[in-house]
């Protein structure tokens, strides 16, 4: 079967909600990784063949194919086509494994991936309050509440079940969510995000342009105490605010190409596809889906989670991540080395190939081969996807 490989990989750092990237529209900002694939690869535009798109809240200014309208806003011909996809969290993960699997059908040589997020301009859930405000109803459906009855799905509520079934407690939760900043924090500082990073203009709090370059939301001055301090979100329940991941606004995107193009272009690939996949799971508890979805990957793939180097899985909350080094038995060194979600945001449609993003360059970094991201998804799904660093 013929192979895809990704030969470039560019996110936005992340913004704060109403942060240095407020006045970015979503188009313009993922037309700005579009344009810096093309910068780092040197691939004439014209040769791209589709742009798939992540992207959670396609309303407002992330509405009518928020994908083609990056294209549009971008360096890129006419003549390059678009589609914005929806599987929640992990949107532009499935756009990577849509453009992977559009190469390795043969059907197409240069595609790239990837997603993007304002939550600041297009805020969370909006998609579904705006319809219910105007009397059309909310996404529940009859015949979905004869199979649920009674249920309210809830990613919160979700990653509560999760804490409480894996015998997870606040304590330990807090502890978490301070690593992921430490994290975060060393690997700002050591400039290991420097290559993965395209620099924009940003703005402070007084509306000064300043360069956006680093992720914005990493607390430098987050101590133990601090982290336990924070309110719990629910009476009775284990998370905070500390302990879920950052609403963030950002964009990212990969490059995936076949053999044949890596010779016509003359690039150099960063990695390999190795397996890609996704499962449905329990819709109730909802985020527990990454763990029978690496389980299966790897059997899939004929690997053990020993033979992966390092992890990317996504912090949605601290129970997340918790849960799953539990389950599988991955080693903790290995699982977020440069922090998560929960330091450095969560863009929703951007996440996918945002953690790919790191991925591949902390694997190039670092020296090592293999590297497994996974993401859980509301409506209780994750996808999967290995890749061989080259």
């Amino acid at each position: 079967m013929p192979e895809a490989f990704i030969v470039a990989a560019t996110r936005t750092a992340g913004g704060r909600k109403g942060g240095r990237l407020r006045d970015w529209h979503p188009a313009d900002l993922g037309a700005v990784v579009l344009n810096d694939l093309v910068d780092r690869t040197g691939v004439d535009p014209a040769a791209i063949e589709d742009v798939i798109f992540g992207c959670v809240m396609q309303v407002g200014e992330q509405s009518t194919n928020i994908g083609r309208n990056a294209v549009l806003a971008s360096r890129l011909p006419e003549s390059v086509p678009a589609t914005s996809i929806d599987r929640q969290c992990g949107s532009s993960q499935q756009s990577l494994q849509f453009a992977a699997q559009a190469v390795m059908s043969g059907t197409m040589d240069v595609v790239i991936a990837g997603g993007v997020e304002s939550m600041t301009r297009v805020p969370m859930g909006l998609s579904v309050t705006l319809p219910a405000k105007e009397g059309f109803g909310v996404p529940k459906s009859p015949r979905m509440e004869d199979r649920y009855p009674g249920i309210m799905f809830s990613q919160f509520t979700g990653a509560e079940m999760v804490a409480a079934k894996y015998g997870l407690t606040r304590e330990q939760l807090d502890e978490y969510g301070y690593r992921s900043h430490q994290r975060a924090i060393a690997a700002t500082q050591a400039g290991a995000f420097r290559d993965e990073i395209v620099a924009v203009d940003g703005k402070d709090a007084e509306g000064q342009v300043l360069r956006h370059d680093s992720d914005e939301g990493i607390r430098f001055d987050v101590t133990p105490e601090g982290m336990a301090g924070v309110r719990l979100l629910a009476d009775g329940g284990r998370i905070t605010a500390a302990t879920a991941s950052q609403i963030c606004d950002g964009a990212s995107a990969v490059m995936v190409v076949s053999e044949a193009a890596l010779k016509a272009h003359g690039l150099t690939p960063l990695a390999r596809i190795h397996h890609m996949s996704v499962l449905g799971h329990d819709p109730v508890i909802m985020l527990e889906a990454p763990i029978p979805a690496t389980e299966r990957a790897l059997k899939k793939a004929g690997m053990s989670v020993d033979d992966i180097d390092l992890f990317e899985v996504n912090e949605a909350f601290a129970s997340i991540p918790m849960a799953w080094l539990q389950a599988t038995g991955a080693d903790p060194e290995r699982v977020n080395v440069n922090g998560g979600a929960i330091a450095l945001g969560h863009p929703l449609g951007a996440t996918g190939s945002k953690l790919m993003t790191t991925l591949v360059h902390a694997l190039k970094a670092r020296g090592k081969r293999y590297g497994l991201q996974t993401m859980c998804e509301g409506g209780g799904m994750a996808n999967v996807t290995i890749v061989e660093a080259l």
